[in-house]
């Protein structure tokens, strides 16, 4: 299976379950840990704990085992790990604290690069 592939498989659970704000991060030229991140919120711990179970069962139907899965038990925000998807789901306040996707959209400054490549 290909990562676009993973990616639609991914994105359809999401919508199926009606996730809110999804959102897309290619991660391809920050890091080697996946390809994509994808982002979504959940209208309450039950709705983000039903959203990333059903990526899971999704990937599953497809044959694609999940690395881990973190934060089921909480429900404010679910990790599932795809290998090259990594999907975030989150409650609307949490994800809002926590700003993955202006972290993970940023780009580094020259001046902020040469001071570290420097130390």
């Amino acid at each position: 299976m290909t990562t676009d592939q993973l990616l639609q498989i991914v994105l359809l659970a999401l919508d199926d379950g009606k996730g809110k704000d999804i959102k897309v991060i290619d991660i391809r030229k920050k890091t080697g840990i996946a390809d994509f991140m994808v982002i979504a919120s959940g209208t309450s711990e039950r709705h983000v704990k039903s959203l990333a179970g059903h990526v899971v069962e999704e990937a599953k139907n497809n044959e694609v085992q999940p690395l881990g899965v973190e934060g089921q038990g909480v429900g404010e925000w679910v990790l599932v790990d795809l290998g090259d998807v990594i999907v975030h789901v989150m409650k609307p306040q949490t994800r809002e604290f926590y700003q993955l996707e202006k972290f993970w959209q940023s780009d580094y400054s020259p001046v902020y690069a040469a001071a570290v490549a420097a130390h």
